[in-house]
């Protein structure tokens, strides 16, 4: 139990259902759809959709997302796909004839097309219980009316904003320049995409006009993109993988994902005794700074599309983990991982619902980095993803850019399981810190007994590019022995991430944890 002395957030708990996400207008949606009689399924869509409105520099109809649901019977757990393909015209040569040796950032050569649109919809037809207008209704009904700007959004709004072209300014700006808090943002063109994908489906977004709109937009930029490229979008059903640690199940989302980046991660911290020191001292943030260097090493070489992912069960398997661990010095830093091919960000939203018949989803979507590319269709200004600048130029690695393929992505859905249960679907956002975070998160709750809400609550350190960034909460003591250990310690620009979960405990009862780094909370009822 915390200190209520002390500044903090409790843990809200509930017995019927529960939400935890981001921005408290879309946890509050996701409970009125689960008390209109929606499940799981339909509140997390509802919520997520709407979160692209609250946060729409987070996040919006021209994005990806990842799930990892739990039917309500059993224990179960399915991995959907929703991220979408670079267009069958892009080539990684093409770009390399330019004298590029990235994808650029802020191009149409960065637009993927948008699979979250069809992942919303197959998750509603194969799990929801309610029709896709219902499920839809809050979000459009927000798009046209207009949302208050919250005090985070309109912090990340305003770094975000410089990055916005052409019509994007038009529809992102308001008198052009970024919202204050409580300003009101309004979305009309959105709210009609999602009526014409209320009444016809997939194909309200990937055919016909909207779809029409947005390839036209991109092509006026350059960008090879064409129709065909969107009716082809479908997103697929899997399994997740997994990996132990110390009697709890690590369940990630495959590839193209990098949740196996998280699962080596802690099997590597798993060779230390991580218990016996100070949750929040220099040795621990030493130890988690090291192995995430090996991990984010083995994920910038071998994670990429399914289809083109190779060494997987190399990632994951135990032997891989003690082999790297044994390249750890307790006492000194190694130098950095090779650069990681994808610039550093924090945009991303995460919703968790569990329902009265304990159905779990968890849920991540994203625009990549801030408003993605900075570029928005001209008709309904749907804001176009940045994706494949999570793409190689690296001639014959397994994510060099290339028509029809899935980059390597940094979103990551979890969730845990203890002796075969699923207890707690989790997520934490902030672009590459994302298996660190799931991997703090974890070890917080195993290694230190923490609650999820204390887990959430702690200070965020992060081997990122440039350095060992800390968060405030770590002393100046703790920062000169990293120092001291051959880490550049450098303050964090900004709070690390951002984490929502929902245990789900032993009698039942819903315990809901919420990050006070972003504007949200969990919800129940």
């Amino acid at each position: 139990m915390r200190d209520f002395h002390l500044p903090g957030r409790s843990a809200v708990f509930a017995a019927n259902g529960m939400c935890a996400t981001s921005h408290p207008l879309a946890a509050k949606t996701a409970i009125d759809i689960l008390q209109a009689g929606g499940n799981a399924a339909d509140a997390a869509i509802a919520g997520a959709v709407l979160l692209g409105i609250c946060e729409p520099q987070m996040t919006g109809l021209g994005g990806d997302c990842f799930v990892l649901l739990k039917p309500s019977e059993g224990d179960r757990v399915i991995a959907l796909n929703g991220s979408g393909r670079a267009p069958a015209g892009l080539s990684a040569q093409t770009m390399r004839d330019r004298g590029l040796a990235a994808v650029p950032l802020h191009g149409p050569e960065a637009v993927t097309v948008p699979g979250a649109v069809d992942a919303f919809c197959q998750l509603s037809s194969d799990w929801g219980s309610l029709d896709l207008a219902q499920t839809l209704a809050p979000a459009i009904r927000y798009a046209d009316e207009g949302v208050p700007v919250a005090p985070r959004v309109a912090h990340d709004w305003a770094d975000d904003a410089a990055i916005l072209q052409g019509d994007a300014r038009r529809f992102f700006l308001v008198q052009g320049q970024a919202p204050e808090p409580g300003q009101m943002f309004r979305a009309p063109g959105q709210a009609e995409v999602l009526r014409r994908i209320a009444a016809e489906g997939r194909a309200g977004f990937y055919e016909g006009e909207v779809a029409e709109d947005m390839v036209a937009s991109l092509s006026a930029l350059g960008g090879c993109h064409r129709m065909e490229d969107f009716a082809a979008t479908v997103s697929d059903w899997g399994a997740p993988v997994s990996g132990p640690y110390k009697g709890l199940n690590l369940l990630e989302h495959p590839p193209n994902g990098q949740g196996a980046t998280a699962i080596l991660m802690l099997n590597i911290l798993a060779q230390f005794d991580l218990a016996a020191l100070d949750p929040f001292g220099a040795e621990r943030a030493h130890l988690e700074a090291e192995a995430a260097k090996l991990a984010y090493d083995a994920r910038n070489r071998f994670l990429a599309d399914a289809d083109h992912v190779r060494r997987l069960d190399h990632m994951l398997s135990a032997d891989t983990a003690a082999r790297l661990a044994a390249l750890i010095d307790p006492r000194r830093a190694m130098p950095e991982a090779a650069p990681l091919t994808e610039a550093v960000h924090r945009e991303t939203i995460y919703i968790t619902v569990v329902d009265r018949d304990r159905m779990a989803v968890s849920l991540i979507y994203s625009i990549f980095h801030g408003f993605g590319s900075g570029l928005a269709s001209a008709r309904f200004g749907i804001n176009f993803q940045n994706r494949g600048a999570g793409f190689t130029l690296n001639q014959g690695h397994p994510n060099e850019a290339a028509g029809g393929k899935r980059p390597m992505h940094t979103i990551i859905p979890a969730m845990l399981c203890k002796g075969g249960r699923v207890t707690m679907p989790f997520g934490v956002m902030g672009g590459a810190y994302q298996p660190n975070g799931h991997a703090r998160f974890v070890s917080n709750l195993v290694d230190f007994g923490m609650h999820p809400q204390a887990a959430i609550d702690g200070p965020r350190s992060f081997a990122g590019p440039g350095g060992l960034q800390l968060e405030n909460g770590y002393s100046r003591d703790v920062a000169a022995q990293l120092a001291a250990m051959g880490h550049y310690v450098l303050p964090a620009q900004g709070p690390i991430g951002g984490a929502q979960a929902i245990l789900i405990d032993d009698s039942g009862v819903l315990q809901g944890a919420s990050d006070p780094r972003k504007d949200g909370c969990a919800l129940g009822y």
